[in-house]
C-alpha cells in the first residue's frame, strides 16, 4: 500500500493548481493550454476511478450476448461483425441495453457534465 497522498489526491491537487494558480496569472494562450491540461488530469482521475468496473461490466455483458469468452477487444470486434452482418441487431435481446450501458459508462469518464448524459441517467429506460 502506498503512503498518502493517493494518486487521486495528487491529480486533484495538480488540476486545482492549474485552475486556481496558473490560469489566473497567464496570458490567454497559456491559460487555454492550462485549462486543457486540467481537463486532461480530471479525465485521468475519472479513468482511474471508473474504468475498471465499467470494463468488467462491459466484458460480462458481451460474454452473455455472444455466448463465449474472450478479451474485451475481441468481443467488441465480434459484436461489431455480428451487427454489421445482421446476425444481431437492436431487436436482439440485450443488444440495445448493452450499447446504452456501454455508452453511459464511457460518458461517465469522458463527459460527465454532458447534458444528454445527465438526462439519460435521470430518465428510466423504457
Amino acid at each position: 500500500m502506498q503512503d498518502q497522498p493517493s494518486p487521486d489526491e495528487i491529480l486533484a491537487a495538480i488540476a486545482a493548481f492549474l485552475r486556481d494558480t496558473v490560469i489566473p496569472k497567464s496570458d490567454s494562450h497559456t491559460a487555454f493550454q492550462a485549462r486543457v491540461a486540467a481537463n486532461a488530469v480530471d479525465l485521468v482521475r475519472r479513468q482511474l476511478e471508473f474504468s475498471t468496473a465499467g470494463e468488467a461490466a462491459e466484458l460480462e455483458r458481451l460474454q452473455t450476448l455472444l455466448g463465449r469468452a474472450g478479451t474485451l477487444p475481441e468481443l467488441n470486434s465480434a459484436l461489431a461483425e455480428a451487427l454489421a452482418s445482421g446476425a444481431k441487431g437492436l431487436s436482439t435481446a440485450g443488444v440495445s441495453e448493452h450499447l446504452r450501458a456501454t455508452t453511459l459508462e464511457k460518458l461517465q469518464i469522458d463527459q460527465p457534465n454532458y447534458s444528454g448524459y445527465r438526462n439519460a441517467l435521470e430518465r428510466p429506460r423504457s
